[in-house]
């Protein structure tokens, strides 16, 4: 299971926590940004599709979805990504629903 923690960081921004029992991954990204995840669907992994948003330890983040399930791709691009994870689109969906609740956008 993963678990999903979103924490306000000083500059405005956000700090998604994709978590396990066993890993961590912080993705740093606008409120705007995160928002911009309500898009998902449309970011088809099946046409080489997704939204670069975000950054996770100084590197882009690249998000794609299929079959309801969205891949973090982390790293110089979305063809050539050094990490990756996978997450079901639910969870995205409470990013999102999460970032709109914030007051800093």
């Amino acid at each position: 299971m993963i678990d999903l923690d979103v924490d306000s960081e000083l500059d405005g921004s956000l700090c998604a926590k994709f978590s396990s029992d066993a890993w961590e991954v912080n993705v740093r990204a606008s409120v705007q940004d995160f928002l911009a995840l309500a898009g998902i669907r449309a970011a088809d992994w099946g046409a080489r599709s997704s939204l670069p948003l975000g950054t996770c330890a100084g590197s882009p983040v690249f998000w794609s979805h299929e079959a309801g399930i969205v891949s973090l791709l982390i790293g110089r691009d979305d063809e050539t990504w050094d990490v990756a994870l996978t997450t079901p689109v639910s969870l995205v969906d409470d990013l999102v629903r999460i970032a709109s609740t914030t007051t800093s956008h």
